[in-house]
């Protein structure tokens, strides 16, 4: 009778265990990692580029087919730019209309694919408008004239060697880890010195912003499958990737072979 009774414990547990195994599977099913891709922008440079234009942008995305674009656009700023497109099938909205990725690619996609815009911008007026500030400031203080010529010559310094590869605003360049590194050399002094003095909006400061709204994002669909394309402009790529790659969730894909499937022969 004892033994019976066991028996049957034992077979209960083993079906409760094989419940729990089944419950936590559908939970966090270990194919289904979503993949992200990080397309980096030239703004208004898609307007004026032979290459890197906003129909090339248009073919790139249609290639890249994403579930979700997440946006440099405030998130305060999504529902007017929006609006105003659903409305005059053109943006309005002052800070997006900027940005002619949106305005005359991403806005338009939406009425011929099927993926959602997420805004994950940390950018405010006030605090763009007190980096702007403080910048001036520190340009015209006397005490910081070896601070302003470090940053500077950071400037200079990309800048030639960016314009010396011969591959200025080239797609496939951009996308490369050479591009983030040579971003670096202005990006990194300008950081160094200035980062906590201009508050939110210093460079690491805005950075963290912006990548806490596309963490909420990725976590609010994690291991559902999807393919995610962050948009932002190309200094912010080197970044993302370095905190995305923290990541053992996601799969992050290299943009070169969408840019190949694109390639006219």
């Amino acid at each position: 009778m004892i033994t019976k009774i066991a028996s049957t414990l034992l077979l209960g547990f083993v079906l409760l265990l094989i419940s729990c195994k089944e419950v936590n599977e559908t939970k966090r099913p270990a194919n289904l990692s979503n993949e992200v891709l990080v397309l980096g922008t030239i703004h208004g440079g898609h307007l004026t580029d032979t290459v890197y234009t906003t129909a090339y942008l248009t073919k790139l995305i249609r290639e890249i087919d994403p579930d979700f674009i997440l946006a440099e656009i405030p998130p305060n700023r999504f529902k007017e730019a929006m609006n105003g497109y659903i409305r005059d099938d053109s943006i309005s909205e002052p800070r997006v209309m900027r940005f002619p990725e949106y305005t005359d690619v991403v806005f338009p996609l939406t009425k011929q694919m099927d993926f959602e815009i997420i805004p994950t911008a940390g950018w405010t007026k006030p605090m763009a408008d007190e980096r702007a500030a403080k910048l001036k400031a520190i340009s015209a203080d006397s005490s910081r004239i070896n601070d302003w010529k470090t940053y500077q010559e950071g400037n200079r310094s990309s800048d030639s060697i960016y314009r010396s590869t011969g591959k200025v605003n080239d797609p496939y360049f951009i996308h490369t880890h050479a591009y983030d590194s040579i971003q670096d050399i202005a990006l990194q002094p300008y950081n160094r010195l200035f980062n906590v003095e201009l508050g939110l909006g210093g460079w690491e400061n805005i950075n963290i912003a912006h990548y806490w709204n596309i963490e909420k994002a990725l976590e609010k669909y994690r291991y559902q499958g999807k393919r995610f394309l962050i948009i932002y402009g190309a200094g912010h790529k080197g970044w993302f990737l370095r905190q995305l790659r923290k990541r053992d969730d996601i799969d992050i894909l290299k943009m070169q072979p969408f840019l190949d499937a694109i390639k006219v022969p």
